[in-house]
C-alpha cells in the first residue's frame, strides 16, 4: 500500500494544503482512509508525518477541513512556528499521528483524569532518517507519555520506523533508554517548555512525566482507534471535524473518488504547486532553515544569494546541502 501527496498553494503561507492521493491516484483522507495497521498481527501502525525532524513549521491534520489535508496551523492570524528552547532545534523527533485515531473530548481518562483533545494520536518517530512532510512510515510502538496540554489529555507515542536500520534493537521504551541516552528525558524537557517562549506555563504530565512501556500504549492506541470507529459511524457527536472519506463503505460520510477530487478542485482552483524547478520542496526545506520565513522572498531567489543559502545550509544545517547543489 502507497500514497502520494499533493502540494497546493505556496509553503509558509494560510493557503498552503498537503493533499493525499492513494496507489491509484485517488484523492484520500490522512485522518480517515490512511489504515491505521500495517501490520496488525505484528503490531505495527501507520504514521503520518506532519512535522520532519529539527524543523520549525507547526504542520498537521486539518481534522475540520474536507478531506483533511495538512496545513500550517494559525494563531491570532499568524502561522504558527515552534521556538528553538535551547538546547533543542525545532521539533526533535519526525513527529506526526497514527490514522483512523481520535482522542475524544468527551472522553476523561480514568489514567489522566483530562478529557481527550479533539485530534488524531500523536507519534514521536526516534528513527534516524529525517523524514518528508506528508510521508506516511510504517512504525513499531515503543511506549508512551502522557502530556497533560491546557487541560487535555494528550497522547505522545513514542516510535520507529520500521525501515530504520536499528528498528531490531528496539522493543520497548526500556531500549530507547539503553540505546539513545538522553533522549527520553529531552523529550520530556521540550514538551514542558515549548510553549513557554509564547507566554504560557510549563505543560505538566500525568504519572509523574514517567513514560509508559509498550503494551500500555498500544492499547491506548487502540482505545483511540474505538473512539474513531465511534466518530466515522456517527455513533458520536463529530462537532466541527470533517469526516469526509473514500474507504470506509459504512460511514455515512463515505463519498466517491469523483467527488472527493471536486472537493479539491473547488477549494485549490484546481492549483497546483508548479514553480519547483530543482528539486521538489526545496525551497520549503531552505526555508525552514532559516528563523524568517521571508528571507527568500527578499532575495528573490538569484545567483547572487546562492553561495550565502549554500554556505548557511551547510553550516547550519547540514542535511539540506544536498538540495542547494545544482
Amino acid at each position: 500500500m502507497s500514497f502520494t501527496i499533493e502540494e497546493k498553494g505556496r509553503p509558509n503561507t494560510q493557503e498552503y494544503r498537503v493533499y493525499f492521493k492513494n496507489s491509484e491516484g485517488k484523492y484520500i483522507s490522512p485522518f480517515h482512509d490512511v489504515p491505521i495497521y500495517a501490520n496488525e498481527a505484528e503490531n505495527i501502525f501507520h504514521a503520518i508525518v506532519e512535522v520532519p525532524r529539527w524543523t520549525n513549521a507547526k504542520m498537521e491534520i486539518a481534522t475540520k477541513d474536507p478531506l483533511n489535508p495538512l496545513k500550517q496551523d494559525v494563531k491570532k492570524g499568524n502561522l504558527r512556528y515552534v521556538a528553538n528552547v535551547f538546547p533543542h532545534k525545532g521539533y526533535i523527533w519526525n513527529y506526526g499521528a497514527i490514522p483512523q485515531t481520535w482522542e475524544d473530548p468527551n472522553h476523561k481518562d480514568s489514567d489522566t483524569g483530562c478529557c481527550g483533545d479533539n485530534d488524531p494520536i500523536d507519534i514521536c518517530d526516534i528513527g534516524n532518517k529525517v523524514c518528508s512532510r506528508g510521508e506516511v512510515i510504517k512504525v513499531k510502538v515503543l511506549g508512551t507519555l502522557a502530556l497533560i496540554d491546557e487541560g487535555e489529555t494528550d497522547w505522545k507515542v513514542i516510535v520507529i520506523n520500521t525501515e530504520d536500520p536499528e528498528a531490531g534493537s528496539f522493543n520497548n521504551i526500556d531500549d530507547v533508554r539503553r540505546l539513545k541516552p538522553g533522549y527520553l528525558e529531552a523529550t520530556v524537557d521540550w514538551f514542558k517548555r515549548y510553549k513557554v517562549p509564547d507566554g504560557k506555563p510549563e505543560n505538566q504530565f500525568a504519572f509523574n512525566g514517567e513514560f509508559k512501556d509498550r503494551d500500555f500504549a498500544i492499547e491506548t492506541v487502540k482505545s483511540t482507534h474505538e473512539f474513531w470507529k465511534a466518530l466515522i459511524s456517527k455513533m458520536t457527536n463529530a462537532g466541527e471535524l470533517n469526516c469526509m472519506n473514500t474507504s470506509v463503505s459504512d460511514s455515512p460520510f463515505c463519498c466517491s473518488a469523483g467527488d472527493a477530487e471536486a472537493v479539491v478542485k473547488s477549494l485549490t482552483n484546481g492549483s497546483t504547486m508548479t514553480s519547483e524547478k530543482v528539486k521538489p520542496g526545496w525551497k520549503q526545506e531552505i526555508c525552514e532553515a532559516f528563523p524568517y520565513p521571508s528571507f527568500l522572498d527578499s532575495c528573490g531567489f538569484d545567483v547572487s544569494c546562492l553561495f550565502h543559502i549554500t554556505f548557511t545550509c551547510l553550516v547550519v544545517q547540514p542535511s539540506l546541502a544536498d538540495v542547494v547543489i545544482f
